[in-house]
């Protein structure tokens, strides 16, 4: 990992995501959170001061150490007991039925093997467990699918691994029953990289 992955965009994307819109998507989306919960894509903890007292313990998945690091602050003001693992979602060091909850939140984006990555998720979730997500990808309208398609090499390389034009619903959807969809633009945002799908998927 480079300096540029681990160094300089860790304090790019915290101060890119640190915006009031993104925090109320945060907090809407965990507020019905209980019992032990995985966050793949844990960044740099902007989601921690969001989880509901109703979590027990929140373990996080990471592959970068320069997020891990600016998480700290985070983790050390948090009531819920927290786990760090640094590594990627592709190989999760954990048993079957492991967690009530997952959580992902612009990740599923940026992960190279993102159907694998999947398949681990809903591996480690107890039956009936949910699976709450949070994600950026392929608009609706194919004029800005074009855009997305040509411009997503580029954020490959300055986004750490970011595409733009993963239709997200369809990926969960191969391995999880998606049982709450909502697709839009964020406002403000660029069409390209603000086309949002929240939900919520469960292990069947």
């Amino acid at each position: 990992m480079g300096f540029y992955s681990r160094v300089i965009f860790p304090r790019l994307l915290d101060f890119a995501m640190r915006r009031d819109d993104l925090s109320e998507l945060r907090r809407t989306l965990l507020a019905d959170l209980r019992g032990e919960v995985l966050e793949i894509g844990f960044g740099t903890g902007l989601n921690l001061p969001h989880y509901p007292p109703g979590v027990k313990k929140l373990t996080t998945v990471d592959p970068n150490p320069g997020m891990n690091a600016l998480a700290k602050k985070r983790i050390a003001a948090s009531p819920i007991p927290v786990e760090t693992r640094l590594l990627d979602a592709e190989r999760l060091p954990f048993s079957d039925g492991s967690f009530d909850a997952a959580v992902s939140t612009w990740t599923l984006c940026s992960i190279p093997k993102v159907d694998q990555a999947l398949r681990e998720i809903h591996r480690v979730l107890k039956p009936g467990g949910r699976f709450s997500f949070l994600e950026h990808g392929l608009s609706d309208e194919p004029k800005i699918q074009r855009w997305q398609h040509r411009f997503t090499p580029l954020s490959q390389t300055f986004a750490d691994g970011c595409h733009l034009n993963r239709e997200i619903h369809l990926l969960i959807g191969k391995h999880f029953k998606v049982v709450r969809l909502d697709r839009f633009y964020l406002a403000g945002a660029p069409r390209i990289a603000g086309y949002f799908y929240r939900g919520t998927a469960e292990k069947s």
